[in-house]
């Protein structure tokens, strides 16, 4: 407190008032300055400035502060940008706005941040550099943030972020930055999933995020739940700035600045003390990782812009050698040491023509990952080795896009292209005292041909948009039928008044099932998998939304999703779309494409702002998700079968640069398999894993307890004339909840009939109470200069 206070003095003293904010707007497709446009702070009255004869303008002093602008101009389409913090170092701000013959003024136009586009007029939601920064108990992790918002759900158990999404698995979703498709946003990523401990992405370079639970755009295949859309920033035009982090988990250093006059750079690197963190949770794991990110961006001309997308991670997990308790000793008992390589590259060239831009996208991306596990973690003896596994997965896409504007239309079509190659090898003791031991070498193309046409009346009161898509691969000669995969889709939007607006969308979506699944062989080196189909989901949604100016938003939606050809096990009987949520991979076993599944619910999310006071986001998720293996069976609870999501944020900015903020979470309780306490009891069984085996036969039939948590976090922000200084605690779960997870089934060591023969002889079992929850503290630094 005493550094706080010395540190207010000198910034009493060396105080500055604000800073200049300067930028540009310009007609999005000529690329040419819009002059004497207006452009004024969203929320804030007779705060607006006129553009000069080139489109620039400049604010000559904005109070520290995140803000959002809006462009105004007769002939024109009032256009919001993404929020912009107000530093010393506030970058130049371009603001792109399309020309409406139909606005013949621009000053009945009121600007609203609360945006949907023509082609998803429900199930998207724009996530702002605000909420990135300040959402209690997100840590500013990425999918912990999107947990605030309707239709997320997840786990509280371990530390992970999966992202379930309306009853969906965590191998439903898809990631791109900035037009680059990238693998997976987690370090230790589950292969065949997307989960993990923490994200891969320093949020310090992301300026929005769309994140779609439905309605996916055309150009955006491969998902059947979710699909996020990140916009990194760009680099400082005018100078070089730099920014250090030390964190909970972590320590980082990120910069932005421009390499001559025509080409801008974002760059991070972060190297993480994870293992810390873990200790305090109780987790006996050692994680340790490194990851860098950097986007290159130029402009040769006016017409044409060049962006180069780097991403790269490297993770090593250990187990500890010296675990505190028995629940310490359990999780050791069956999880493995990890290591894992991932890494994206990509390069996208924008060509804007007369009423048209092209884009064209090379990227390449791979995961390599690692798995040992011995029996009792004694890695000195070879005969307890009983996993050993590897798996390199690639995906080189080329992809091609146009956009065409006519009046009151937008059409969009293009192509896709992506080579995919795996190769793994696998060595697994199974239960029965068998090896199983294979290698698998797959490669294949798949291809995709997408298109979509946008209308918005002239009266702005009706939006309609039509969209298709087609996908087929080499792998099969099912899969090749592209026509089996088409993926029609619609939505609508009608305004009858300037403050609500109803809205619906439907379509049919395919998603491949991963390269795990898709290449595993049998102990005779047969792909067994070949017969493999499509995923497929039919997603319905619809709802209204109230808006009062640019302050209050509430809106309900309803959702419903029939998913086909879901793989199923063929030895369990459980969907590949049911697993995910642990470390390692999924989907190397036999599968078949028999399984269906259905959810459906109802969403609400109401977001108060009031400038410079107070955000409260508050989202409610009712729903049911379930599955089943054929249309004569009833439906099962999938293993994301919450039923109910709950969540309350809320933060207030208090004078000299102090926020404070809360969350409120609850959770229904997940349903959960019990054990098979007869058969994990054989020796044979628990020394081939290490762990209980589970009895399918009463798949999801317990439930555990609903969870609630509280979160809080306090910012203090320190700015002066050069340089800034950021000070955060984040304190997750300060009501220290526990949830009590399924009872864990333990050998104890002693084999209770050693006479007998050896596949009769069984271990003397113990049952061990096991509980998830403690106070997370998060103490950070941020210093920019």
């Amino acid at each position: 407190m005493a550094v706080i206070t010395a540190l207010s003095a000198f910034n009493a003293s060396a105080r500055v008032d604000g800073y200049p904010v300067k930028g540009r707007v310009i007609d999005r497709i000529t690329r040419e300055g819009v002059p004497y446009a207006a452009v004024i702070i969203v929320g804030v009255e007779g705060s607006g400035v006129m553009t000069d004869s080139v489109g620039v303008f400049l604010f000559p002093e904005l109070k520290p502060g995140v803000y959002q602008f809006s462009a105004i101009q007769m002939g024109y389409k009032t256009t919001v940008s993404p929020e912009y913090k107000v530093t010393p170092y506030t970058p130049w701000i371009e603001m792109e706005i399309d020309q409406d013959a139909a606005e013949l003024t621009a000053s009945t136009v009121r600007p609203s941040p609360f945006l949907r586009t023509v082609e998803s007029p429900v199930s998207v939601r724009i996530i702002s550099l605000g909420d990135i920064d300040r959402i209690p108990g997100a840590n500013r992790d990425i999918a912990r943030i999107v947990r605030s918002y309707p239709g997320v759900s997840y786990s509280p158990i371990g530390y992970r972020n999966d992202l379930i999404v309306r009853g969906g698995g965590p191998s439903e979703n898809a990631f791109y930055i900035d037009g680059v498709e990238i693998p997976n946003i987690n370090h230790f990523a589950t292969q065949g999933a997307s989960g993990g401990p923490v994200s891969i992405l320093d949020s310090d370079l992301i300026r929005e995020i769309s994140f779609y639970t439905g309605s996916f755009p055309a150009n955006r295949g491969g998902a059947l739940s979710s699909v996020m859309d990140i916009t990194l920033k760009d680099g400082n035009p005018d100078r070089q700035v730099f920014k250090g982090t030390v964190g909970a988990s972590e320590v980082g250093v990120n910069a932005r600045g421009h390499i001559g006059e025509k080409t801008t750079y974002v760059a991070s690197l972060r190297q993480s003390y994870l293992q810390l963190l873990f200790k305090l949770l109780g987790l006996p794991l050692l994680p340790n990782y490194i990851d860098g990110m950097v986007k290159f961006k130029t402009r040769p001309d006016a017409k044409n812009e060049v962006t180069f997308l780097a991403l790269a991670g490297f993770d090593n997990m250990k187990l500890s050698d010296s675990p505190d308790d028995p629940g310490d000793e359990y999780l050791l008992s069956y999880l493995p040491k990890l290591k894992q390589e991932t890494f994206t590259a990509g390069i996208s060239w924008k060509h804007f023509a007369d009423n048209s831009s092209q884009t064209f996208v090379l990227s390449y991306n791979y995961l390599n990952n690692r798995s040992m596990k011995y029996l009792d973690n004694d890695d000195g003896t070879a005969s307890k080795l009983i996993l050993k596994g590897s798996g390199l997965e690639g995906k080189a896409q080329f992809r091609f896009e146009n956009r065409s504007y006519y009046g009151n239309w937008t059409v969009r079509e293009g192509a896709v292209l992506n080579w995919r190659h795996y190769n793994s090898a696998r060595y697994t003791r199974l239960y029965d005292g068998i090896l199983q031991e294979y290698a698998s070498d797959l490669a294949f193309l798949d291809y995709g041909v997408f298109g979509s046409a946008d209308y918005k009346s002239p009266s702005g009161k009706v939006n309609v948009s039509m969209g298709m898509r087609f996908d087929g691969t080499s792998f099969s000669r099912n899969t090749a039928s592209f026509w089996k995969q088409f993926s029609p889709r619609t939505s609508v939007s009608y305004m009858p008044w300037d403050s609500w607006s109803f809205n619906a969308s439907a379509g049919f979506y395919h998603q491949l099932p991963p390269m795990t699944a898709l290449s595993f062989r049998d102990d005779e080196g047969e792909n067994v998998n070949g017969g493999l189909d499509y995923m497929r989901v039919a997603s319905m949604a619809a709802g209204a939304d109230w808006k009062l100016r640019d302050r209050l938003f509430v809106g309900l939606e309803f959702f419903y999703k029939h998913f086909m050809d879901i793989p199923v096990s063929v030895v369990t009987g459980v969907p590949l779309t049911c697993t995910g949520a642990d470390y390692g991979s999924i989907g190397e076993e036999a599968l078949v494409s028999s399984a269906q599944g259905r959810s459906y619910g109802a969403e609400l999310l109401v977001r108060w702002l009031i400038p410079d006071k107070v955000t409260l986001v508050g989202s409610a998720t009712l729903y049911s998700s379930g599955y089943r293996n054929g249309t004569d069976e009833e439906y099962i609870p999938s293993a994301w079968d919450n039923r109910f999501v709950i969540n309350l944020s809320a933060v207030y900015e208090f004078p000299r640069f102090w926020s404070a903020g809360i969350k409120v979470s609850a959770l229904g309780g997940a349903p959960y398999t019990p054990y098979d306490e007869d058969l994990s009891s054989l020796k044979l069984v628990w020394d081939a894993g290490g762990r209980p085996v589970y009895d399918y036969d009463r798949y999801n039939a317990s439930r555990l307890d609903p969870y609630y948590q509280i979160d809080l976090r306090v910012d203090k922000n320190f700015y002066f004339k050069r340089w800034t200084l950021g000070l955060y605690l984040d304190l997750q779960n300060v009501t220290f909840s526990k949830i009590r997870q399924p009872d864990a089934y333990l050998s104890t060591g002693e084999v209770i009939n050693p006479d007998a023969l050896s596949y009769e002889q069984r271990y003397a079992m113990e049952t061990l109470e096991l509980w998830s929850g403690t106070i997370i503290p998060a103490i950070g630094v941020t210093v920019e200069f």
